[in-house]
């Protein structure tokens, strides 16, 4: 079956009678939803007016983490369920769960002391009900700079080392929508929401097609607002958000050589420089936004920032604007609160049922989505009366080994025809930048991203029956989207 008419058998699927649950939005958190829902046995059915993972879920730090300085802020039980959900993802998506240790080092007179970050790992990995991913060790600081030599060693009193995940954000969103699908859930990007009307205990809502203009009605006993920065904009959304900018940007491993991830810090604030395959990337700043949700992107002063507290950390490496190959900007969708700088705000989640069949759910990390899908579903089947079976997501595999191709992983598979035609099967794809950006990660990982979006390009336009004209349009609208050039200043790599 070609894509369109995958497409075309989902849109009917929405279509043909009355879904038990319809989940707005394709990030992370809806695709935990419309998993978890499926698994349970319910007709439910998915819709997201952009790509799956365009917004926040494909622009995070790539982290699966408790949070080690929301210790420092007294939230222990955010703590506890970032870290018992991290180690679930390790057993239930290895492939895109990778044990990763955090340098945290101390300098005298800044930053945390060393009995307090003794002290922090501990309670870390006891948290974790003490089977965190590895043993938190102090380092002296011969041991920290014999293990990472560039790191600034005047004042440094030694580190703590701890361990928490790297993950590809992007790929564990496609990988649950997979299983949500074969668990015979309906899922269908770039098809948009519009409204709904709420008559004898059923939503009738209306959806666009934004490939083609149709408009689609279908019918639902309840509806889930899971649309991230989006959800506070929905008709019926009872949601209140403050969002924040994160900027990250990806160098050469080789211009900033780190074999684990190290902490920065500037007063309250933690940055990572993250090792990822032959690259690294180093992030994120927190800075609140107003501007549109679709035209967030990396400014000058994101790069300033980032770069010199990276010179802070890591003098002899000398990093410039040219060194970075790429760079990325997204939102951080958090329940809104007045008070305070946006690194104080809470990542805790919110699940509403303002309206009778309507839930929003807004706020968390993408370490605790499975939980919070779980917490939605359960509401939505007390609520409603539904028969289902139990929540499984916890213990079910979110793909069997045999579907964990060497397409899905942290690392960017090679660059090759035969990864191409997998996605544009398997995986949903509409346009090159759902490859570049999304399936694959080139655009952010190849430092010749512009070349790569050619010959990718023209593979899709044999695959997908594209006529010249269509692969032009699709180049220039990838390089729209994805910031173009990858750095956006005018001397910098690409």
């Amino acid at each position: 079956m070609n894509p369109a008419e995958t497409r075309n058998r989902s849109i009917n699927f929405l279509g043909e009678g009355t879904l038990d649950a319809l989940v707005i939005g394709g990030g992370i958190v809806g695709a935990g939803i419309a998993r978890d829902a499926a698994m349970r046995g319910l007709r439910v059915g998915l819709v997201e007016q952009h790509d799956f993972a365009y917004g926040t879920s494909g622009r995070s730090s790539r982290l699966l983490h408790g949070g080690l300085r929301y210790l420092a802020q007294g939230r222990l039980g955010l703590v506890r369920e970032s870290s018992i959900e991290k180690r679930v993802l390790h057993r239930i998506a290895p492939h895109l769960a990778e044990p990763l240790a955090f340098v945290f080092p101390s300098y005298q007179g800044a930053g945390w002391p060393p009995w307090q970050l003794r002290l922090g790992v501990k309670i870390y990995d006891l948290l974790c009900g003490g089977r965190n991913l590895g043993q938190s060790t102090w380092l002296p600081q011969p041991s920290v700079l014999k293990l990472i030599p560039q790191l600034e060693g005047n004042r440094l009193r030694g580190a703590s080392r701890y361990f928490d995940a790297l993950t590809n954000d992007a790929r564990l969103v496609l990988d649950t929508l997979r299983s949500a699908a074969r668990n015979n859930a309906g899922v269908i990007n770039y098809l948009k929401f519009r409204n709904a009307d709420y008559s004898g205990q059923i939503w009738t809502c209306e959806l666009e097609d934004q490939l083609t203009g149709q408009h689609h009605t279908i019918r639902t006993r309840a509806v889930v607002n899971a649309t991230g920065p989006w959800a506070q904009k929905l008709p019926h959304s009872h949601v209140q958000l403050r969002l924040t900018k994160g900027v990250h940007v990806v160098v050469d491993r080789r211009r900033l050589p780190v074999p684990d991830a190290v902490v920065m810090t500037e007063g309250a604030r933690i940055l990572f420089a993250i090792p990822w395959a032959e690259r690294v990337i180093v992030g994120t700043t927190d800075t609140d936004y107003d501007g549109p949700i679709e035209a967030v992107r990396t400014q000058r002063e994101d790069l300033t920032y980032l770069l010199r507290i990276t010179a802070k950390f890591f003098p002899a490496a000398a990093l410039t604007e040219a060194d970075i190959i790429s760079s990325w900007a997204g939102l951080r969708p958090l329940i809104a609160s007045p008070a305070g700088r946006p690194s104080e705000l809470s990542r805790a989640h919110q699940i509403r049922n303002p309206e009778p069949g309507w839930w929003d759910v807004a706020g968390g990390k993408l370490t605790t989505y499975r939980l919070m899908a779980q917490q939605a579903v359960d509401q939505i089947v007390t609520h409603l009366k539904l028969t289902a079976a139990p929540c499984h997501t916890a213990e079910e595999p979110l793909l069997t080994p045999e579907q964990c191709s060497e397409f899905s992983s942290i690392a960017p598979p090679a660059v090759a025809r035969e990864a191409v035609e997998h996605f544009c099967a398997q995986e949903w794809v509409v346009h090159l930048s759902d490859v570049m950006l999304r399936r694959a990660r080139w655009h952010y990982y190849c430092a010749d991203a512009s070349l790569k979006a050619e010959q990718v390009g023209q593979w899709m336009a044999r695959l997908l029956d594209w006529p010249p004209e269509r692969l032009q349009q699709e180049l220039a609208a990838y390089r729209e989207e994805a910031e173009w050039p990858a750095n956006p200043l005018p001397h910098s790599k690409s």
